[in-house]
């Protein structure tokens, strides 16, 4: 039975047309993939269909009937809900209270504790989604809140799901528990909308999928039917950007970041706990579960968190007491992990994002006033050579897709003459050509002599970026290793599992 259907969906914003008369049909019990590069409408046309936007021009159909959501509240009520990428729990309350947050519960406003953790333990037992309803949402998984959201809306009585890029933060083993849960919704009748750019995912665990690009339908076809090679040259338009080259790294340098028995800690808690080595010319790895200490390593360094003990020697100089500006100016950019937290200002344009700690400096600035001129010039340059697609300069940052946002903050970091850098999860959500331009950056600057620090949970890409490979467990080393074949992604599933391996085991695994 076709449960949803979308026709010729249109929905443009100032200098983008977002979706182009886009179609989309989906069946009860089907996982139908939704893939395009970033900034190719598939996020857009879902946020049309929950109510979040309207069409310009278009229909839905919901069972057979002609609807028009004008609020999230109206597609929740028909059985239509959505996950979105960026996660909407509010840490400081239970399991329980997030699911039941804007509802009114029977015998409202005194809930029946009991009688709803035993409908979400249900849910939760029916679909493999195992949580603990009274526990905080803070003291939970990442994979843990993601289960959240989806009981959240199974218990609102979603028979459509859509989730946004739902495997970006989880770990490996998290993502196959997940493409299990997908099976048994499934299995139950439920229908899934999946926002992915990852081909193994379409391939593992969709019925069908439809291709955007541009904003318009390229495709529309069985998963059976094709492969990830012919689903990347439909989503690109083309053959994807070329693999990352390497040059030989220059042995017997002097370290360009030396971390001596550093340790970090947070409410008298030791956070980080290490020593560590980055040569000029290489991309070191690291490995490791999400909150097991990466965001201490990468704020550190920068000046963002104090070190309790320990030095820090940048290119021959202490700089554990340095600022932050003043490490930046020294050569050591950072690349956060959020991008719209901490890496870009959404409601300023893309020149003024790109000029982010280049107001007051020569030669875009002198005497207080700024050289206009200068910036215009300086912002081409960067969107030129970084490939950022925007309608110009002006364009809102919020209006860009996040592969297009990334390689604003790479164009930003990197422009200036960045000696080392710290990049946390620096393709997190982005499509396969995106991802592809973010790793060809990386290594260029790997091949000019700058030091990579890659903090990432993708260990495809820590495998084939990185010289050396480093996997943080609670905080402290499990081990360096070499990069290479013999370093399996079982050898590195030991470590991030709290296994020790002394440098250069992996030669002998």
């Amino acid at each position: 039975m076709e449960l949803l259907e979308l026709r010729e969906i249109t929905k443009a914003f100032p200098g983008v047309v977002a979706n182009n008369r886009v179609s989309l049909h989906v069946k009860a019990g089907e996982i139908h993939a939704l893939l395009g590069e970033n900034g190719a409408g598939k996020t857009t046309l879902m946020n049309i269909l929950y109510g979040l936007y309207h069409a310009d021009s278009g229909s839905i159909y919901w069972k057979g009937e002609k609807v028009d959501f004008l609020t999230p509240s109206d597609a929740i009520a028909a059985g239509i809900g959505m996950v979105h990428q960026h996660f909407t729990l509010i840490p400081t309350m239970s399991v329980m209270h997030n699911i039941i947050l804007g509802l009114k519960e029977k015998g409202y406003p005194f809930i029946k504790s009991a009688e709803v953790i035993e409908t979400i333990q249900s849910l939760a037992r029916r679909y493999g989604l195992a949580v603990d309803a009274q526990k905080k949402v803070s003291e939970l998984s990442v994979g843990q809140q993601q289960r959240v959201e989806i009981l959240k809306q199974l218990y609102r009585g979603a028979e459509l799901l859509v989730l946004d890029e739902p495997t970006a933060v989880l770990t490996p083993g998290e993502t196959r528990e997940f493409f299990d849960v997908l099976r048994r919704l499934k299995a139950e009748g439920h229908a899934v909308i999946l926002i992915t750019h990852r081909m193994s995912e379409i391939m593992a665990v969709s019925d069908r999928v439809t291709i955007l690009r541009n904003g318009t339908n390229v495709a529309d076809m069985l998963t059976a039917d094709t492969d990830p090679a012919s689903l990347a040259r439909l989503m690109m338009g083309g053959e994807l950007p070329e693999r990352p080259v390497f040059k030989p790294r220059e042995e017997g340098d002097l370290p360009l970041l030396d971390m001596r028995e550093i340790v970090v800690k947070k409410d008298k808690i030791a956070k980080l706990s290490l020593s560590l080595r980055v040569y000029p010319g290489e991309i070191i790895g690291i490995a490791g579960v999400d909150g097991n200490g990466q965001k201490e390593l990468a704020e550190v360094i920068c000046g963002i968190l104090p070190a309790t003990q320990g030095k820090i020697i940048y290119d021959g100089r202490d700089v554990s007491k340095a600022s932050i500006r003043q490490r930046f100016r020294a050569g050591i950019a950072y690349i956060s992990d959020d991008r719209h937290q901490d890496g870009l200002i959404l409601d300023m344009n893309l020149r003024q994002n790109l000029m982010l700690r280049k107001y007051g400096v020569a030669p875009f600035a002198r005497h207080g006033c700024l050289n206009k001129q200068q910036m215009e010039a300086f912002s081409a340059s960067c969107i030129k050579k970084y490939q950022i697609k925007a309608p110009s300069s002006e364009t809102k940052m919020r209006l860009l897709s996040g592969g297009n946002q990334q390689k604003a903050i790479l164009a930003r970091a990197i422009s200036e003459d960045a000696r080392f850098i710290v990049a946390c999860q620096p393709t997190r959500g982005l499509d396969i050509g995106a991802t592809m331009q973010v790793r060809n950056i990386l290594a260029e600057q790997r091949n000019r002599g700058a030091g990579v620090l890659l903090i990432s949970a993708d260990l495809d890409e820590i495998r084939s970026l990185s010289d050396r490979v480093a996997v943080l467990f609670r905080g402290r080393l499990m081990g360096i290793v070499d990069n290479g074949p013999a370093l399996t992604t079982q050898i590195l599933g030991r470590m991030m599992g709290g296994h020790s391996l002394q440098e250069g085991e992996a030669d002998h695994a």
